[in-house]
């Protein structure tokens, strides 16, 4: 389970480049096909966040990951090198939970319809969204319980579905 820690922290500090493996060790291409490896602006700038696909059409991330337009990329191992695996998706809706404060990052939670935001695994349980920590540290120290969330991200999704179905 600790490789599996380390190797998160390819998508999980807030300020490292995505891309950048800070604390771990890279892991067997393709092993990982729920991770996604987001592109975003924020006014003039280019972002990049982590987040990982919870269904075919949903992709949870941190709320801190906004921006416009946004890019969801499945399939890729090394963000810095194309492969045909790449699937790179336009992010039609950005659901950031009502109630995320951008002051001190409480309720950092959002879904899209296709490091922050990278999922914190826990025996093959997603249970967590890296939200903040120090930009040098060579861990993320604060995540968000996926468990306090499921009742809003069941919602939201089912929500979607019946306005795609109307």
């Amino acid at each position: 389970m600790q490789p599996l820690l380390l190797l998160l922290t390819l998508f999980l500090s807030l300020r490292a480049e995505a891309g950048e493996i800070i604390g771990g060790h890279e892991t067997k291409p393709h092993s990982r096909p729920y991770m996604a490896f987001i592109q975003y602006w924020n006014g003039s700038d280019r972002k990049r966040c982590g987040g990982f696909l919870i269904r075919e059409d949903f992709v949870l991330t941190a709320a801190h990951c906004q921006g416009s337009p946004i890019n969801v990329t499945l399939g890729a191992h090394n963000i810095n090198k194309p492969e045909k695996t790449w699937q790179v998706i336009p992010v039609r809706n950005a659901i950031p939970h009502p109630e995320y404060n951008r002051k001190d990052y409480s309720n950092d939670i959002m879904l899209l319809q296709g490091d922050s935001g990278g999922p914190l695994v826990c025996k093959n349980v997603a249970q967590g969204i890296v939200s903040h920590g120090k930009p040098q540290g060579p861990t993320p120290q604060v995540y968000t319980k996926i468990s306090s969330f499921l009742s809003w991200i069941k919602e939201t999704m089912r929500r979607r579905q019946l306005q795609e179905v109307d």
